[in-house]
């Protein structure tokens, strides 16, 4: 039965990959426009390919490093499913990147060309929809490869790495751990160098054009631009392909890995089979509901309204993975005696992981209203911040951190009921089963996202191309609702980072708790209370390092553009400033800063679970989660809406004040301390505390046999 599952699930991806294959060649022949948009839009390629080349020489460095040292210590073939995992995530990262720089100047020649929002709409669409699914199909795919090629899972562990040997270490299930460490990696790396690269060359651009020479948005005249342009596609395309695919990841191996554990529990053997293949069939389901769910936006007539067009295409993708769900958890759970389901803690028998997905899925979707309402300027939050900045930069920041703080607690306390309530309805089990209810349409969830930085990017072209007026009118229609789609993209990013962060934490301690004993973490050991103390202070250092990076590269690239703006002929449009020479600022600061916040990532649990034990790092994991949560919620949403409020002065909405005014220049200076908080700290810290929870998990049995003071 697991075989035919399997084979079924790979039939699925092989159909995905056709797809995006498809969506990547019709988008390629697509016309790019005028001759100054076809050149545009080759610098913009050329730069992000640059970047992206620079990274992976370092990145390649550390994987082959870390992987050497798995298979020397760990357990002999861990190396080689990091290595996959980290592959799968750059395939997808570097595919989303690419289209993501077709699709934009492209978007903006259909807007020109066609003068319909509907046409313009479907294809930023397919060029999101090519990072979406590509996220989904390739984190099952290399997982599916690794089940495949060592016979799938078992509860046998005879593990050992080539020059050491410990105990405990179960070969398959520390495949499975390494395979998502891989993924970890490569999505930090991502996000910490592209969110340093886009936001300094963001922040600098505003800086430079808005504040100091009166310029236009995105004026070609403004040298910092195109390096905008560029770290729109390297960061909140490539670095949110590789969050997103890891967090997805996170989420199979941890239930995988917590049907392990409560086999070595229980011990019944019928069980086993049905709770390891469960996961990647629910993931199944939701790659085949998310490839109907494009499938739908790209036949169907569009019309004027965007939101309405996405809004349906996530409906399709989330309802149909429920329903596809169902009938999965019918056909697996569905012939097992009730009594032993019970046993597992489930109080409504093979329902009862179906359940918890939907528990999982439901928290997403309401999570991605409640940032909207926070983020959108169609709502009072962002309107009243808006209203403020009569009074000054200070009411603005003020009034933005209130806004960003009060809309914590609605996500946290939906967070938390799922929790309770998944727990209640499926033990342990099914809160991993409910992370990964959340994630299962996250192809979709993907696609809409990719379609924000799309579209901006298609705006862009728009203006430093000098196309009409109504051509830009298009496309800030598009850019405003594609604002709002990345604003729910990080917050889904966020309530799934912290999903799968307790999935990894329950796993992490069940495997180091005795088969015979109940998965506890004593809160009330100083061991472990010290550990929660010193993981929530580490995410207020993380958050500190990324925001002194950013703004440093931002201060340099300003005074540096300063320099090159004030060059004969630049200001008058008769001599294209120099580029290249922001462009290579950009990358070089980026990549130059990314190591070391990257590695911490890594580097902490192994310390603290060498020297003090595997006790402490789970305090550690739990300070961190309880302290990164709240953090990168207020972080997304005060940031999403300093950014809303800023465009929403410069639609002319607020009447008396629109752009060059004094209110818009205190809405600039918002957008600017929003850009660090949303686009570089927000999402980086989801990455960092799964990648310490998976780092962790995958070491735990190392820190059993070899802890300084016991």
């Amino acid at each position: 039965m697991s075989h035919t599952w399997i084979v079924t699930v790979l039939c699925v991806i092989a159909a995905t990959i056709a797809y995006v294959g498809w969506n990547f060649i019709r988008i390629r022949k697509m016309p790019e426009g005028t001759a100054e948009m076809v050149e545009m839009a080759a610098i913009i390629r050329s730069g992000a390919n640059a970047f992206m080349k620079t990274e992976y020489k370092t990145i390649v460095i550390v994987v082959a490093l870390i992987a050497l040292g798995l298979s020397l210590f760990v357990e002999k073939t861990s190396g080689i499913t990091f290595i996959i995992g980290a592959a799968m995530s750059s395939c997808a990262c570097v595919l989303g990147m690419k289209s993501a720089t077709y699709a934009n100047v492209r978007t903006a020649n259909k807007a020109r060309e066609s003068m319909s929002i509907g046409e313009t709409v479907k294809v930023a669409l397919c060029g999101g929809s090519i990072s979406g699914l590509s996220v989904q199909a390739f984190g099952m795919l290399g997982l599916v490869a690794v089940q495949l090629v060592w016979s799938g899972v078992n509860h046998q562990t005879d593990g050992s790495g080539l020059l050491v040997k410990l105990g405990g270490i179960n070969a398959s299930v520390m495949r499975v751990s390494t395979y998502s460490l891989g993924c970890s990696m490569v999505a930090m790396f991502n996000r910490v160098a592209g969110g340093n690269y886009t936001k300094a060359a963001d922040i600098s651009a505003d800086i430079l054009g808005k504040i100091r020479n009166n310029l236009p948005e995105d004026d070609s005249r403004i040298p910092n631009v195109i390096a905008d342009f560029i770290g729109d596609n390297v960061n909140d395309i490539a670095g949110n392909c590789s969050d997103l695919l890891e967090s997805f990841v996170a989420t199979m191996s941890a239930t995988i890995m917590i049907a392990v554990i409560l086999f070595q529990k229980f011990g019944i053997e019928q069980m086993f089979n049905p709770t390891v293949i469960f996961p990647i069939v629910l993931a199944g389901s939701g790659l085949l509901s998310c490839l109907v769910g494009m499938l739908f936006a790209n036949v169907k007539k569009m019309g004027s309204d965007p939101s309405h067009e996405l809004n349906l295409a996530t409906w399709i993708s989330a309802g149909l993975t429920m329903i596809l769900g169902l009938v999965a958890s019918w056909l697996i759970f569905g012939k097992i005696d009730a009594a032993i389901l019970e046993t597992y803690g489930w109080r409504a028998s093979w329902l009862s992981p179906w359940i918890c997905a939907a528990l999982g899925l439901a928290s997403g979707v309401a999570i991605g209203s409640i940032t909207e309402y926070y983020t959108s300027s169609d709502y009072k939050p962002t309107r009243k911040l808006a209203e403020m900045a009569p009074e000054g930069d200070a009411f603005v920041i003020t009034k933005g951190d209130a806004i960003g703080s009060r809309s914590c607690l609605p996500p946290i306390v939906l967070i938390g009921i799922a929790l309770f309530l998944s727990g209640r309805i499926g033990g342990t089990y099914g809160i991993a089963v409910a992370s990964l209810g959340m994630l299962a349409f996250v192809g979709t969830t993907v696609s809409i996202d990719a379609f924000g930085p799309i579209a901006d990017n298609a705006g862009g072209l728009a203006e430093s191309c000098h196309l009409p007026s109504d051509v830009r009118v298009i496309t800030d229609k598009l850019d405003a609702v594609g604002n709002t789609t990345a604003a729910i993209g990080k917050g889904f990013a966020i309530g799934s980072a912290a999903f799968a962060t307790v999935s990894l934490i329950v796993s992490y301690v069940g495997n180091y708790t005795p088969a015979n004993a109940d998965m506890i973490l004593n809160i009330a050991s100083f061991t472990v209370v010290a550990g929660a103390i010193i993981g929530g202070a580490l995410v207020e250092y993380f958050c500190a390092i990324l925001t002194d990076n950013t703004i440093e590269s931002a201060r340099e690239m300003a005074d540096e553009g300063d320099k090159l703006l004030s060059m004969p002929g630049v200001m008058e449009g008769k001599v294209r400033p120099d580029y290249n020479r922001m462009i290579q600022m950009a990358t070089q600061g980026a990549l130059r800063k990314m190591l070391f916040p990257s590695v911490l990532a890594m580097l902490i649990p192994v310390l603290g679970g060498f020297v003090f034990g595997v006790e402490f790092v789970g305090g550690l994991l739990i300070g961190a989660t309880i302290v990164a949560i709240p953090r990168a919620i207020f972080m997304g949403n005060s940031g999403g809406t300093f950014d809303n409020a800023k465009k929403y002065i410069e639609s002319g909405s607020l009447e008396g004040h629109g752009k060059g005014s004094p209110a818009h220049k205190s809405a600039v200076t918002g957008d600017t301390v929003g850009d660090t908080r949303k686009d570089v700290v927000g999402v980086a810290l989801d990455i960092f505390i799964k990648t310490m929870s998976t780092v962790a998990n995958t070491l735990v049995n190392v820190f059993r046999n070899f802890t300084i003071i016991r």
